[in-house]
């Protein structure tokens, strides 16, 4: 994920507007409901997050610049169904499945979030892998990153933190980029703000990352 797609940190997009009241969810579109209720149906089976994101990392500049949040979802969609075969560029041109099959019975969006809430599900894996750093630890994330899918931003390559969490192990993002399920020990490192972005940042700020056990090498 170093192309346009890793906007963290990235300079010349000007200032984020914090007086600007997120919209409610009742003020999305009719269509940006829809996108966001499927997501949570079975129109893709098998699909895990890191797979997702990186299907959005695949998408051409142009198109992630341009396309709306809900549109960038739904143009990732069609590419999991084409590639699952569950659809055809036919039925996206014509609007609609030529053979229609039943649709799975739709819950709406309070009992998906009431059923998230009520959930005690952990994404927390179990390992026999030692932790390789504890907390309090100086730690250096990794200039590089020879993976297609990563969760180290790229403002972050090669900076020093400190380690003040361990979290267990958890799905490695490359692999389920891959469909393939994989843990590491996952932790969340401290980092000063001017060490990113010089004497554009506060002093007093900090980041916090959560970050794997291979972005990370020891002091």
């Amino acid at each position: 994920m170093d192309g346009i797609h890793d906007l963290g940190g990235v300079q010349g997009f000007g200032p984020i507007p914090l007086d600007k009241v997120d919209s409610d969810f009742r003020d999305l579109k009719d269509w940006e409901k829809r996108m966001w209720g499927l997501s949570s149906s079975p129109i893709a089976p098998g699909i895990t997050i890191d797979w997702f994101r990186h299907g959005i990392e695949r998408m051409v500049p142009e198109d992630y610049l341009s396309f709306a949040y809900f549109n960038k979802w739904c143009a990732n969609y069609f590419m999991f169904m084409l590639d699952d075969g569950a659809i055809t560029i036919e039925d996206i041109k014509r609007g609609h499945m030529k053979v229609a099959t039943a649709p799975p019975k739709a819950k709406s969006v309070a009992d998906v979030l009431a059923e998230e809430a009520e959930s005690d599900f952990s994404f927390e894996r179990q390992t026999t892998q030692v932790p390789k750093f504890t907390v309090g630890q100086t730690v250096l994330t990794r200039q590089r990153i020879n993976e297609n899918h990563t969760r180290l931003p790229r403002y972050a390559r090669g900076a020093q933190g400190r380690v003040i969490s361990h979290h267990g192990a958890h799905a490695l993002p490359a692999k389920g980029a891959q469909g393939i399920e994989a843990c590491e020990h996952l932790y969340s490192v401290v980092f000063r703000a001017t060490d990113f972005w010089g004497d554009e940042a506060n002093p007093r700020d900090e980041v916090t990352l959560d970050l794997w056990e291979s972005y990370l090498v020891p002091t």
